[in-house]
């Protein structure tokens, strides 16, 4: 029955795709989001969805959409030429077989997101964008708050739907997400069209944000902790009452501590004591070794490098005996241990100039975020909806980037929509600067009579 359901969702629309060709581009954006191949056990799995959704999107926009005022940015050709790079690195990479299932997923991310900006010509077009990946992430996260609700959940104990630990069902990667939207939920409840933001949109939309503050709570992820604390952090920027702001958030992060389970607590505890964990005295040493690597081989080793390793790192444990501090020392040996870090995975995989084109594709989204949140501070009106958009992605990047410090998501296709978001509203205020500040050369036959 769950199969016919995902079945008819996806049949309707696509069907709606026929008489409004933009909405391929969003049911691929849902596809590549949910995975719901993945959800199913007979049907969807065997049929190359993805494929399809993004071959209508394609053909729909190249023979239907309007093209006179189509633009494209500096970061779309970055875009290219990231994915031209990492196409050369595959060629040549140290394990091709690996490297080849890795570039299969990867390319459609790149090439998805050069594209994506050219649909994206007027609000209502990128706000049904951000809706969509904003409710396609929320069908997993609404699941696993539930579930934390429920159970409490626990690092790698806690079922998003599948047992497959990839994409945005890994625990680190959904925890980062579910903080990263939440300034683009909030903008919903303040600016949105497509809903109303009534009492209704508001109440589910502020439900969504407990959700997603439940995720890293159910994960157990110390970065989805991290993230949390940035996000704070950001708020405060386009707070009116700040002080009111941080003594509320005290407030409440102290009412929170109780409630807690004893496995997030425990979890989180780790990070002070970094060096008695595995999993992040590995992250230092595989780190060590990516530059080790990049000495000799600047240009990277392509996809799926990192199996390579070998790694020696020095467990150390501080226990209490007798009242006395006792220090444990293991030696640790390891090898073909991922980056768990994107800007490592870009260094080892690509080299150096991988990482200084993705570096770049970043930075400038950031950049340029910030140029229209502080044009459009003091807007005319009907320009009231674009500095606080601005500042959501803005935000929901700076969050993304702090936590690809310990997730190997350089080229998550969520993030990557996120970055064609910024371009396509980039690109629409661009437009309707050029076309306010347009005059005629001679005044009209009639005015000078």
């Amino acid at each position: 029955m769950r199969d016919l359901a995902f079945i008819a969702f996806l049949a309707a629309l696509l069907a709606t795709g026929f008489r409004r060709p933009f909405l391929f581009v969003l049911a691929y954006a849902y596809i590549d989001i949910v995975s719901p191949q993945r959800l199913t056990y007979l049907l969807l799995n065997s049929v190359p969805i993805s494929m399809i959704a993004v071959a209508l999107a394609v053909a729909g926009w190249f023979v239907f959409d309007d093209k006179k005022d189509v633009r494209v940015a500096p970061r779309q050709f970055l875009i290219v030429l990231l994915l031209g790079y990492c196409f050369y690195t595959t060629l040549h990479a140290d394990f091709p077989l690996e490297a080849k299932d890795k570039w299969e997923w990867v390319w459609k991310a790149l090439a998805f997101a050069a594209f994506l900006p050219l649909t994206l010509r007027t609000r209502l077009r990128l706000e049904s964008l951000l809706l969509f990946m904003v409710l396609s992430a929320a069908s997993i996260i609404i699941v696993g708050g539930i579930k934390t609700v429920g159970s409490g959940g626990g690092y790698g104990e806690l079922n998003l739907m599948v047992t497959n630990n990839s994409g945005l069902y890994e625990g680190s990667t959904i925890s980062t997400v579910a903080i990263a939207i939440i300034p683009l939920i909030v903008w919903f409840t303040r600016h949105g069209t497509i809903f109303a933001p009534d009492w209704r949109v508001k109440t589910f939309c502020y439900a969504l944000v407990f959700a997603c503050l439940l995720i890293p709570v159910g994960t157990s992820t110390r970065t989805g902790l991290l993230c949390i604390g940035l996000l704070a952090l950001l708020m405060i920027r386009d707070t009116k009452r700040k002080f009111v702001y941080l003594a509320a958030l005290g407030c409440l992060g102290l009412a929170a501590v109780p409630f807690l389970p004893s496995s997030f607590t425990e979890r989180m505890g780790t990070i002070k004591t970094y060096q008695a964990d595995a999993s992040a005295s590995t992250r230092l040493a595989v780190w060590q070794w990516t530059m080790d690597y990049v000495k000799t081989h600047p240009m990277g080793g392509g996809f799926e490098a990192y199996r390579q390793n070998q790694i020696r790192y020095e467990k150390v444990a501080v226990t209490e005996d007798g009242g006395q501090a006792k220090v444990d020392r293991s030696l640790e040996v390891d090898k073909a241990r991922a980056y768990h870090s994107a800007y490592f995975e870009m260094l080892g995989e690509q080299g150096y100039p991988g990482l200084a084109i993705w570096l770049l594709i970043n930075l400038a989204g950031l950049f340029r975020m910030e140029v229209l949140r502080r044009r459009y501070r003091k807007p005319e009106p009907g320009q009231e909806w674009i500095a606080p958009l601005a500042s959501a992605l803005q935000s929901a990047h700076v969050i993304y980037l702090l936590g690809a410090v310990f997730i190997a998501i350089a080229f998550q296709p969520f993030v990557y929509m996120l970055i064609g978001a910024q371009i396509g509203l980039d690109t629409y205020c661009a437009r309707k600067r050029a076309e306010s500040a347009w005059r005629p050369l001679r005044k009209p036959r009639a005015a000078l009579a």
